[in-house]
């Protein structure tokens, strides 16, 4: 039952600052990342990391057509495990303004962030 309760407080955290952030007017620049930002990019990157898979998918099938089916499949893999690891840092560290500012590591910003 804890286990459930600490998941949800998760996945809450992971949303709420991800549509704060998703509503702020420098989204994908390199201004106004805090240390919120960071520490909820950390935990949607360890928790929703499997989205990579699907999100390099859609990624490469647009740009290349049915052959970059394969290409994105083996390419999110990797970077799921990318993700995860990335997450994991950003978690740990987001009390210190590394990398200055703030800023996110890996592009896009979020794992959903192929879908939009």
């Amino acid at each position: 039952m804890r286990k459930s309760h600490i998941c949800l407080l998760a996945v809450l955290t992971v949303f709420s600052v991800s549509n704060a952030y998703a509503h702020s007017p420098a989204k994908h620049t390199s201004v106004g990342h805090t240390a919120a930002q960071k520490f909820g990019r950390g935990l949607a990157g360890m928790t929703t990391g499997f989205l990579e898979i699907p999100g390099n998918i859609v990624k490469e099938t647009q740009a290349k057509g049915a052959v970059g089916f394969p290409i994105g499949l083996a390419t999110g893999l990797g970077m799921t495990v990318t993700r995860e690891l990335v997450g994991v840092y950003e978690f740990i560290s987001a009390p210190f303004p590394v990398p200055s500012g703030f800023r996110p590591i890996l592009t896009p910003e979020y794992p959903w962030d192929y879908f939009e």
